[in-house]
């Protein structure tokens, strides 16, 4: 750009006195008319140009542009059109006649350049100094490299540039273009609206290319972001030009080969594309489904059999058709016999003839006279795509109503008059009242700018079927509006879509397949974030949607299933009746029950017998019925826990086993009191007589009472749902309450049964046939040796096996109590009568 530089930094200084001539300025405007105000284009009538000897060096050159642009030509003639239109009507510029300048640039920036500062200086063909015709605004240009360069050239000077097709998102920033507007809408929202489609249809592994210009390179950037945002991602980006080298190209095709994308995003422009598609058809590369910019996608000349098997189903966003009325007729008017070369070019061109007899050319290919433009199908002619010819209209007109208030145009008495047309215009003038327009055309179109000299945001969503006739025809099937709310932005019409090779489904383009529900996704490393591993969520997690980047941690009560979809509710744990450990549990207890009231009734059938009496047949009794108790407050730890429950089996355990040892204790003391009664002067049992008894088995078990109430009042057990475990399941259990209070529970029985323990073993060596001191001493062994290992086990065991170990402790140690003291009696009371006898147990 070091062209544009000289050549800014050259009209800067010289704005306020530009220079008497130039040194190789363009041609002479190629379509002009005199008017009060002149309106100055630039077009790009021929695609290219031949250089001439050293333009800069030789004086003024005439360099010699070539190849003809149809549908640039057409632009071109609708600005004019529109100029005639505005000057045909009495409500815009009344007494006001619009001329203009239009100069061709010949698809290069350099010409652009010069044509810019041609109109701002005005042109001339002689040498002397005069002021210079400077044009109240300039409509150019259909590209965004060259217009960028305009719009740097005479930006400084504050003259209104208005594009109908340059989309360069770079050219909303009004710091380097604040003149510029235009009339069709930034490649920012076309853009952002191509990464909404892309996503819509849930593609999110894409190719990417783009034309090696301005238009391409910013537009791909804005979409790559966007893409970004929406979640897709782009395998590969490539940028590329019409004159490069084939081997870029071929490189370029072979990466799209070698991909594994099946959607390829295109911001090319329609020359760039065509290079492209000839190196795709010669080697046959078809099923991708392409999504193209405003640029090609509605271009008739791509849209030919050659190319239909390769761009078939192709999809994306066009400006919305437009109808321009009489813009045809004044098409086909066209006179080639005028003096405007340009015209006669395109004569000869369209109808391969000559108008007038040259060298080397033979007389049939004389124009005959007859021709008619009304009779030809083709880019010039055709009316029925008039998007980029709209946007044309539209800039005119902008400037017609900008001029208009300028001018302090208003309608008086139904006439229309402008009264401040004396002053001197100047082009800042203008552009402030650019900025406030806002005027809707005879179609009824709205047309503004917003503060960054854009349009609204509105495409068409167009889609390449093959019609009737085999040919590929545009169809709308969808809308994008940008001013609209984001969710409502992107809308389809009830049409159906054809996909690429006429696929019935919607392609799939995606690096991984969708993680199904119950994983979660995890990129790979050193992969793009479209590309992971499904991950199975961890026990406890879900995911209930497809491609979840995490897995939700379920409620505390609940756990997830084994697809790992659903939260659901624990399994909760407990001792039951009805499961086969419960059932056994029941059985044993009931076992001891039935044992013990067998025991009771051979006591009692043989209450008057020598054994029975000799053991303190009372306290055997109430031993009986208090390990009766034991067998039954094991079933209290059996069932769902509870608020009763829970009070109920700790405390009745409690008081039920100091019972038990209290009677058992009681027995071992008598036993040592009698036979300390039997020395010589001993008194010693009238001080442990059976009133003595009752009352030393009653306060050694109110003092357990006692205990259990304080507990039960401070802090009692109470159910608890323990989820820290098991993570999969709650454990329902009988929280301790008060752990002081269980551990003064357990350490009373366990107090007593030692003290009965070291009583029975000092009585076991007392002379006497039948000494129940050594029975109750093996009873109170078993008796300890079971509490002691129940303290490990209970507080090791998990969930409902701390409740069986204690259940079993406690009928361990009562069938302990009830076979060591009880069934050596029973044995002798039935099977050995002969010793039950009072000799017997006198004999030592």
């Amino acid at each position: 750009m070091s062209f544009l530089h000289t050549w800014l930094l050259f009209t800067l200084v010289k704005a306020a006195d530009p220079p008497c001539s130039l040194r190789g300025v363009p041609n002479p405007p190629q379509l002009s008319r005199d008017g009060d105000v002149i309106i100055g284009g630039i077009f790009s009538f021929h695609n290219s140009w031949e250089q001439t000897p050293d333009t800069f060096t030789s004086g003024p050159q005439q360099p010699k542009c070539k190849s003809l642009s149809l549908r640039e030509f057409q632009n071109a003639q609708t600005m004019v059109f529109a100029i005639e239109e505005i000057n045909n009507r009495t409500d815009i510029l009344p007494d006001l006649s619009l001329g203009y300048k239009i100069y061709d640039s010949c698809g290069s920036v350099e010409m652009a350049i010069r044509a810019s500062l041609s109109l701002v200086n005005g042109h001339r063909e002689s040498q002397s100094c005069s002021k210079p015709e400077t044009v109240q605004a300039i409509i150019a240009e259909t590209s965004s490299t060259p217009t960028i360069a305009i719009s740097a050239t005479v930006g400084p000077l504050h003259i209104p540039v208005i594009s109908h097709f340059a989309t360069c998102a770079c050219l909303s920033d009004k710091r380097k273009h604040p003149s510029f507007f235009r009339t069709i809408p930034s490649d920012y929202y076309q853009s952002r609206a191509l990464a909404k489609l892309v996503r819509n249809f849930g593609w999110t592994w894409v190719g990417a290319l783009c034309s090696d210009n301005d238009y391409g390179n910013n537009g791909m950037n804005t979409f790559i972001s966007a893409a970004k945002e929406e979640g897709v991602c782009v395998e590969f980006s490539e940028a590329f030009f019409r004159t490069d080298p084939r081997e870029n190209i071929l490189r370029i095709v072979n990466i799209i080969k070698s991909s594994s994308s099946k959607v390829i995003v295109a911001f090319v422009s329609y020359s760039d594309m065509e290079v492209l598609l000839r190196e795709m058809a010669l080697q046959n590369i078809t099923g991708l489904q392409w999504i193209g910019s405003e640029s090609w996608i509605s271009d008739m000349n791509i849209a030919t059999v050659e190319w239909q098997h390769i761009l078939m189903g192709s999809m994306g966003f066009a400006i919305p058709k437009a109808k321009i009325k009489g813009l045809g007729e004044f098409l086909t008017r066209l006179d080639p016999f005028s003096d405007v070369e340009l015209y006669k070019e395109l004569w000869e061109m369209i109808f391969e003839c000559k108008l007038a007899p040259q060298e080397n050319v033979d007389m049939k290919d004389i124009c005959k006279g007859n021709e008619s433009l009304s009779e030809v199908q083709n880019q010039y002619t055709d009316v029925s795509e008039l998007q980029i010819a709209n946007n044309v209209y539209k800039a005119v007109y902008a400037v017609a109503y900008a001029l208009h208030k300028d001018f302090s145009c208003s309608k008086s008495d139904s006439v229309a008059v402008c009264t401040n047309t004396t002053n001197a215009r100047q082009p800042w003038q203008v552009l402030n009242e650019l900025k406030k327009l806002h005027f809707s055309t005879t179609s009824n179109e709205e047309v503004y700018f917003d503060e960054n000299g854009d349009p609204a945001a509105r495409y068409d969503l167009l889609n390449w079927q093959q019609g009737k006739d085999g040919k590929i025809v545009f169809v709308k099937v969808g809308f994008y509006d940008a001013s609209l709310p984001a969710y409502l932005q992107l809308s389809f019409n009830n049409i159906s879509i054809s996909w690429a090779n006429n696929n019935p489904q919607v392609p799939v383009s995606v690096c991984s397949v969708s993680c199904p529900q119950g994983t979660r996704k995890a990129v790979k490393k050193g992969k793009p974030v479209c590309c992971y591993d499904c991950i199975p969520c961890a026990d406890g997690e879900i995911s209930n949607m497809t491609d979840s980047v995490s897995c939700l941690k379920c409620p505390p009560e609940l756990w997830s299933n084994d697809r790992k979809d659903m939260c659901i509710l624990k399994l909760v744990e407990f001792l039951a009746f009805e499961e086969i450990m419960g059932i056994i549990l029941v059985l044993f207890s009931l076992l001891g029950v039935s044992f013990t009231m067998v025991i009771a009734v051979i006591f009692f059938a043989y209450k008057d017998t020598p054994i029975v009496r000799a053991n303190n047949s009372e306290l055997s009794f109430l031993l009986l019925f208090s390990l009766t108790l034991c067998f039954l407050c094991s079933l209290t730890f059996i069932g769902r826990p509870s608020e009763w429950s829970c009070m109920l089996r700790h405390t009745a355990f409690g008081i039920t086993f100091v019972l038990c040892i209290s009677c058992v204790l009681g027995k071992t003391i008598v036993v040592l009191m009698a036979f300390r009664a039997t020395l010589p002067g001993s008194n010693v049992m009238k001080w442990f007589g059976p009133p003595q008894q009752r009352l030393s088995v009653l306060g050694f078990t109110l003092i357990q009472v006692i205990i259990c109430i304080l507990w039960l009042t401070i802090s009692p057990p109470f159910p608890y749902k323990n989820m820290n475990y098991y993570k999969e399941k709650i454990i329902l259990e009988c929280s301790l309450g008060s752990n002081v209070g269980f551990w003064a529970v357990l350490g009373y029985i366990g107090l007593l049964a030692v003290l009965c323990f070291v009583l029975a073993f000092l009585a076991r060596k007392l002379p006497d046939n039948f000494n129940e001191a050594k029975f109750i001493t093996f009873s109170m062994l078993i008796f300890c040796a079971v509490w002691i290992t129940f303290i490990p086990a209970y507080v090791s065991s998990p969930g409902k096996f701390t409740v069986a170990v204690e259940i079993f402790a406690i009928l361990a140690s009562s069938f302990g109590l009830l076979f060591c003291i009880f069934l050596p009696k029973c044995y002798i009371i039935i099977l050995k009568p002969e010793k039950n006898t009072k000799k017997q147990m006198m004999g030592k």
